[in-house]
């Protein structure tokens, strides 16, 4: 009778956790699911002639939320902090503008799996940087990737790519830069990651503002809202709550209750739900070289995320070092100076990273 009653008590606990653990997947499948709709999205609402006016206006909805929400935490940024992260948030701008133009001259699916190829070269600059050599498997991985790539952007035939295929490459590297720089500036380490997102971000808005008063870079924000119909204010919406907002939070609150590899599995299959969404939705029509493509990416970059496993011991030893020895010279720096600020210990880990919940 015990036994079986142990067996029954530990059947419920099991089911219970495994519950648990679905009530928290949902959601970030869910951000998976919006993120991959945002290249849609993105294209339903945007012409040549007002990315940069569509851009104020997305998070011209997203920053006060942002602001009020997390007021405390972002008066607590040093001056350093936030002088860090105005830094990223420049590159962050340089992001969400060659994905949106490029989403403007391609179609939503090779949009989304093409920036999907951050997967792939994160590591791959990772590495060069460290001085690591990659498992043979990831190399592989990544060859299969560009395979696909390359089959995609000729699936009506060989020729050369568009200039929208081209952007989102180019956006592809610029975000495998904003991962590396997240990770390795030091001036930003430590920081309240919805503090540090909404730096990123008005650091960005304000660049977008600047160039949208330039002469000859399209309509004005006014502008272009004015011109705007019912659809396009959904589209707008959906890109400014669901696809920030509602990604961000998620993120934050899902972290707190799995582990962040977990999430990140999740949010891996966003180019799935991108292929998804332009192939069901926007009518896209790759081709049969195209779908082979479309596979290949899809096979390639979860090949390639599980390829990397865990950080080389030595490699991970070798920054720990570097760090700790980094971390002694400001201590003693503190110590002959002690009114200059100090930003405490650190820890160097890519994988808890902030996220910063954007997508184009």
């Amino acid at each position: 009778m015990t036994e079986t009653a142990n067996v029954t008590e530990t059947a419920s606990v099991t089911g219970a956790a495994a519950r648990r653990a679905w009530l928290t997947d949902l959601p970030v499948l869910l951000v998976a699911v919006v993120w991959g709709s945002s290249y849609l999205a993105a294209k339903e609402v945007t012409t040549a002639q007002t990315v940069l006016a569509v851009l104020v206006l997305r998070f011209a909805v997203v920053l006060p939320v942002l602001v009020v929400a997390g007021w405390r935490r972002l008066r607590a940024l040093s001056g350093e902090q936030i002088r860090g992260a105005g830094v990223l948030g420049l590159i962050l701008a340089a992001i969400f503008l060659l994905e949106t133009y490029g989403v403007v001259h391609t179609s939503a699916t090779n949009a989304g799996l093409i920036i999907s190829l951050t997967m792939i070269l994160t590591p791959i600059a990772e590495s060069r940087l460290r001085g690591t050599r990659l498992p043979r498997s990831f190399v592989a991985a990544a060859g299969l990737s560009v395979l696909g790539v390359l089959l995609l952007t000729q699936g009506a035939g060989f020729s050369e790519p568009s200039l929208g295929d081209l952007l989102m490459l180019a956006a592809a590297v610029a975000r495998t830069a904003h991962v590396l720089a997240m990770a390795r500036m030091r001036s930003v380490r430590g920081a309240d990651a919805m503090s540090l997102t909404t730096v990123q971000l008005s650091g960005s808005v304000l660049a977008f503002a600047v160039l949208c008063a330039a002469p000859g870079t399209g309509a004005t924000p006014w502008a272009a809202a004015a011109d705007f119909g019912a659809a396009e204010w959904a589209w707008l919406l959906h890109l400014s709550v669901f696809c920030t907002l509602f990604a961000f939070f998620v993120q934050m609150w899902a972290v707190r209750r799995t582990s962040p590899s977990r999430v990140s599995l999740l949010l891996g299959t966003e180019p799935v739900w991108a292929a998804v969404a332009g192939i069901a939705l926007a009518g896209d029509r790759p081709g049969w070289l195209g779908l082979l493509g479309v596979a290949l990416i899809l096979a390639g970059t979860a090949w390639g995320r599980g390829a990397t496993g865990p950080e080389a011991p030595e490699a991970r030893d070798r920054d720990q070092d570097q760090d700790h020895d980094r971390d002694q010279d400001h201590d003693q720096h503190r110590d002959q100076h002690p009114d200059h600020d100090h930003p405490g210990k650190i820890r160097r880990d890519l994988r808890t990273t902030p996220a910063t919940g954007e997508r184009s």
